[in-house]
This record gives C-alpha cells, structure tokens and sequence, in this order.
C-alpha cells in the first residue's frame, strides 16, 4: 500500500510530506520535484507568490545515493517568505498582531472558525490554503515515477477557464506535455488559449476571479486496477474522492459521465473486440472510450480520463463579497489575502498528482513487492498472462 501525509501551514517555515509504500531501488531526486513543483506554479492569471517562490527542497528521510529504502520517504518544501512571518506565525506562546474576523464566503474560514472554536481566521485559512497542494504534488512525482516503471504516464490539460472552452476531441498524449506546459494557460488548443487569456483578463480588470475545468488523463494502465467488489476499492469511486479532495474543487467526471446520462445505451457504452497487437488490455480492445478507462470499478486497459472542476477562487482583488464580522456581528465584506485571478492551470498539475498517487497504491496493491525490481517482474508476468489467456480464447 501506497500513502502519503502532508503537514505544515500556507505561511509556515516549511511543508512537510510523508510518503510510505513505496519500494527500494526506485530513483528519486530533488531535481525531479522541484520540477514538478515549477509546473505547478505555471498559468497566466497567477498572483504575484508564484513570482518568488522558490520551492527549496530537502530530502530527509528514505533515500540514499539516489534510490529509495523501502522506508518512508520524507520530503521537507521550505517557505522562502518565512522570515516575514516568522513572529505572526511563530509555534511559541504568544498572540496574533491583528486577527483575521471577517471570514470570506466559499472558503473554510466560517466553518473551521465554528467547528474548532476560533475567533481568528487565520487559524483555519493556513492549512485550508491550497499552498498545501505543493506537498501532494511532490508526494505525486514519487508516485509518477513509480508508474512510469511499468509503462504509465499521466498528462493534463485545461479544457475551461469561465466561459472559454476547447473542442473536447483534442487531447493530448504524453509527448504532448512540453507543448501544454508552454501555454500560457496550459490549454492544448492555440485558439482556444487566446479565448482563455481574455477572459482571465477581463475578469482581472473587474479584481474578480474565474474557475474552470482541466483533463487529466492515464495512458499504458494495464486492465485489472481496482475492484468490484466492495464500495471502496473501486478505482472510479477512489480517483473521484482523491480528485475532488483538491482545494476548490467541486465536481469530478469520469468519462463522458455527465453526457451519458442523455444517451441511451446503444450509444454510450464501448463496444469490445480483438486486438492483433499486445496491449495494456490484455488482447482486447474497446472502439471507443466513453466509460473513461473504468468498468465496474475496475481499470479496463483504455486510458483513464477525468474532468476536474474548479470553482472561482473565494479570495477576490476587489472585495465585495458580503460575510460578518464574528467579534462585531456586523455586516462587512471579507477581507483580502494575497490570490490568483485564477488558479486552474496549477489544477492540472495538481489533478496529475492525485491520479499518480491512487493509479500506484492500486499498481502496488495489485502487483505488490518490496523492490523496484520485485513490483516492475510481478507486473510484467500479469500482464503477459493477460495475453496468452486471450490468445488461448480466440478461435483459429
């Protein structure tokens, strides 16, 4: 089993993540997430932190000379402005120089004041933050990687920034992902990025913000992750909680999910025939892909597609959203902290992470191994099985 514990507050000296599962021998090095890290500071309409962070990292625990120990791997991200916040978020007696009471609408910073008895906002926003996802993104890398052992590889795109959209039929493949990441706002399309960058400025402009929705999808998934037969092991149900665990996010589609439910089924549903070539479906094939990669809560071979959306971000450069001062009981507008006018393409760097990190707990449930070597063998054998029992159902 593969899992993974983050910790450490928005303007802290540092986040940490914990991740355990994975076996020994995999390469693992700063390089590789700092890389990952800068993806996630990519987009246009980002705030003016994605300027100056740096993302310094240290590896603190569970590799030596570049591999991985079969023991839990410790990542520790440092904050850069730290020394700006070092009295105001200091883990020494003390008290805040001003407290936050104005709690803004659409973010957790009511229901955290409520649910644990603060008066100050700021004790909930620093973890609720979506600076938090710097961890899961390098938790997501060690998990990439681990994939990409046996052949999978995960990409995303921006597919919506508020009202601009891209053709649903353009989606790139894994050697895309230089040409995505050189947009602007990470959108395969060329005419649709320019529709996209308006929007982000007209809505700067107004100081408001925009959501949107990314794809992210999972290319070489041999069939067989996941599982029918209890409710938390299918692999839909497990990607969409992971997905929809992700700051801000509201809704997740596996598939054509939501076009499906107007179709009927003659048309909705992938028909099945025989491959010739060796696939990551074990001598079959599906014409189309509108389940997304996922029947009955099990991986089928096809790529593994899903729609993440993203509401506008609750922080706004002109605040107007109405909220209640909670030390006066008064009406006033929610106060202001440093924000995005959108944060969608980060979204699918973000979104990647997620799947990496459900895709290689599944792989290891499945493949198991205390090594590298032992997983990588372990996969291999099942999957050329696959093919020999198709083989041995097809008629001469």
């Amino acid at each position: 089993m593969l899992r993974f514990l983050t910790a450490g507050e928005s303007h802290g000296p540092s986040l940490s993540v914990i991740v355990e599962g994975l076996p020994a021998g995999l390469a693992v090095g700063v390089e590789e997430m700092a890389s990952e890290l800068a993806r996630r500071r990519l987009g246009y309409g980002r705030g003016p932190r994605m300027r100056f962070e740096r993302d310094e990292l240290r590896l603190i625990g569970g590799v030596r000379h570049g591999r991985t120990l079969g023991s839990p791997v410790a990542v520790e991200i440092l904050n850069s402005e730290w020394p700006k916040w070092e009295v105001e978020m200091s883990p020494a007696p003390g008290s805040p120089s001003k407290k936050l009471t104005a709690p803004r609408p659409g973010h957790a910073d009511l229901s955290g004041m409520q649910k644990y008895g603060f008066d100050d906002a700021r004790d909930v926003l620093e973890r609720a933050s979506a600076r938090e996802t710097a961890a899961r993104v390098v938790a997501g890398s060690l998990a990439k990687s681990l994939l990409a052992a046996i052949g999978v590889e995960i990409i995303s795109h921006v597919v919506r920034i508020g009202s601009a959209t891209s053709p649903s039929d353009a989606r790139p493949l894994p050697g895309d992902l230089e040409r995505v990441d050189g947009s602007e706002v990470r959108c395969f399309d060329a005419a649709s990025e320019a529709a996209m960058i308006a929007e982000i400025k007209a809505a700067a402009k107004e100081g408001d913000s925009l959501g949107g929705v990314v794809e992210v999808i999972a290319y070489g998934v041999p069939v067989g992750l996941g599982s029918h037969v209890h409710w938390d092991r299918k692999l839909d149900g497990l990607l969409a909680g992971a997905l929809m665990s992700i700051q801000a996010v509201k809704a997740v589609e596996i598939g054509d999910g939501m076009a499906q439910a107007a179709q009927r089924g003659s048309v909705a549903h992938d028909a099945i025939a025989v491959d010739q070539g060796f696939t990551r479906g074990g001598g079959y094939v599906r014409r189309s892909d509108h389940a997304g990669g996922l029947e009955g809560g099990i991986s089928s071979g096809a790529p593994i597609i899903a729609k993440v959306a993203m509401k506008p971000l609750a922080t706004l450069n002109r605040p107007v959203l109405e909220t209640v001062d909670v030390a006066t009981g008064e009406s006033t507008v929610s106060f202001k902290e440093r924000t995005d006018v959108t944060a969608v393409p980060a979204l699918g760097v973000i979104a990647e992470a997620m799947m990496a990190l459900v895709l290689a707990n599944e792989a290891q449930r499945k493949f198991g191994g205390d090594s590298l070597e032992e997983f990588v063998r372990n996969h291999d054998a099942y999957v050329a099985n696959l093919g020999s029992t198709a083989s041995a159902a097809r008629p001469d």
